[in-house]
């Protein structure tokens, strides 16, 4: 219902369905939410299909939001990233007393967060960067839910986002993640690993249908079949169900009249741009993204079509034995995704002095959110039995894990070549992880050759400082 005299807890501005959805779960957990769009059919329109949902606030202007609010005033913003997010942000800031809370639970980048944090600090201001995941379902139903900002604006804002997040073993999935764009960082890696494991899965499939010659409805029942055990997860579940869909105009699977290129909203991009910048190797992620980069040059696959594939090898005869080897490298994988993505939320944490706490983020990841899934409980007992974690794959039960796995990565990935199907994600996280456990890697001829054309010097394995050699001449060694 509406009711036009209440002070509202919490103002929402942006109700396409994200706003909409999560607008409508804090009115569900019993708040006052206050509604704002720039267009005012919006604001009709959900009051009119959802008013049941509780007690809403009809605003038409910015100045109406603010007056609806009690202080501190908490509006969150679900409106599009960028310049847009700037100029509501500026008109809420020119409405707001200080100690008030604007909340952006866009996809935003976290540098802009970090921006937009600091000035409107200076304003007396507390500016959160949220990540939500879950999506549409995830906003009315329980989202996961990852703060960044000010610790004291955490105390007013926290109950309310953690009585509507997702809730696991009666944890919620929502904390504090940490200072300015802290929980807008996590988003984003969070994200990027979305893509790898969606890769992964795809990757997967393509073994499936073309190496074993399955058809959609027989890899549907894997992976139904999978989501009882290890690999149970929401990609995984969604998977079975997207493959068993029938398209109602052909009678086909639908998943063979979908064009195959697939498209995406920059947030894996800006994982990889970050991970580069700080130095850190996420090759699963970055293969994922490029994965879809690929399959979206349509132009040039086309073009390619009919080009040479060399003597390919006989497609595997033990169906059973081959699924088995896709299930262990598919877990293997994913791991190397996880531990790829805590690896670089953990530079971040270090470049930005966040004291980020990995174990509390795959808490919170458990539910609500798109990569949830039962081995996060596991990485959530890594964390827990030892904070400083060098790598995830060094915790015991990851390690044997890939132990067990091994022998059927190797096989999946050098059966895929062998048969001309690419892996991306699949062969780089096993080079990953062999470059991890090699004693020595090729690294010191590359030292070598910068030293010789740039006198970018090199250490040595039997002395301590920095060298250089005269490569022409005399050849000899000086310490540099």
């Amino acid at each position: 219902m509406t009711n036009p005299t209440a002070r509202a807890q919490i103002g929402v501005t942006g109700l396409a369905v994200m706003g909409s959805n999560i607008a409508r779960n804090f009115a569900r957990h019993g708040y006052t939410v206050a509604l704002h769009n720039r267009s005012v059919a919006k604001t009709d329109a959900l009051l009119a299909e959802h008013s049941g949902d509780g007690d809403f606030v009809r605003t038409e202007t910015i100045a109406e939001l603010i007056a609806a609010l009690e202080k501190p005033r908490r509006v969150l913003i679900m409106v599009k990233a960028g310049d847009a997010t700037d100029a509501v942000i500026e008109e809420l800031a020119a409405a707001m007393e200080p100690g008030d809370i604007i909340i952006d639970g866009g996809n935003a980048l976290y540098t802009d967060t970090i921006r937009r944090e600091a000035a409107l600090r200076e304003r007396g201001l507390n500016f959160v960067g949220a990540g939500i995941s879950g999506g549409e379902e995830g906003a009315l139903n329980g989202p996961s839910i990852m703060p960044g900002g000010p610790a004291e604006s955490y105390e007013s804002l926290g109950p309310l986002l953690e009585s509507i997040a997702a809730q696991v073993d009666g944890t919620p999935c929502c904390t504090h993640i940490g200072p300015d764009g802290s929980g807008h960082f996590v988003k984003m890696v969070h994200n990027g690993i979305e893509y790898a494991d969606m890769q992964l899965i795809g990757e997967a499939y393509h073994l499936f249908r073309d190496a074993l010659g399955f058809d959609a409805k027989q890899i549907a029942d894997v992976f139904t079949q999978w989501n009882t055990g290890d690999l149970e997860s929401y990609l995984v579940e969604i998977t079975a169900e997207v493959l068993n869909q029938v398209d109602a105009k052909t009678g086909k699977a639908l998943v063979d009249v979908i064009v195959d290129a697939a498209e995406q909203k920059g947030t894996g991009r800006w994982t990889v741009k970050s991970a580069l910048d700080l130095g850190i190797p996420v090759t699963g992620i970055a293969e994922a993204v490029f994965a879809r980069a690929i399959s979206g040059s349509r132009a040039q696959r086309k073009a390619a079509q009919g080009l040479a594939s060399g003597t390919l090898a006989d497609k595997p005869t033990d169906a059973e034995t081959f699924t088995e080897d896709i299930r262990r490298a598919l877990y293997a994988s994913k791991v190397i995704a996880y531990a790829q993505g805590f690896d670089q939320i953990a530079a971040g944490s270090a470049e930005y002095g966040w004291n980020l706490t990995p174990g509390d983020l795959a808490r919170i990841w458990r539910g609500g959110c798109i990569i949830r899934a039962r081995f996060l409980n596991r990485i959530t007992e890594a964390y827990d039995e030892n904070p400083e974690l060098p790598s995830l794959i060094l915790a015991p039960y990851f390690r044997d894990a890939i132990e067990t796995g091994i022998d059927s990565w190797r096989r999946v990935v050098a059966t895929a070549i062998q048969l001309g199907i690419p892996v991306p994600a699949f062969g780089s996280s096993l080079s990953y992880y062999d470059a991890l456990r090699a004693e020595r890697l090729p690294a010191a001829l590359t030292q070598g050759q910068r030293d010789f054309f740039g006198a970018h010097t090199y250490e040595r394995t039997d002395a301590d400082g920095k060298f250089h050699t005269l490569w022409s001449g005399d050849r000899s060694e000086v310490s540099a």
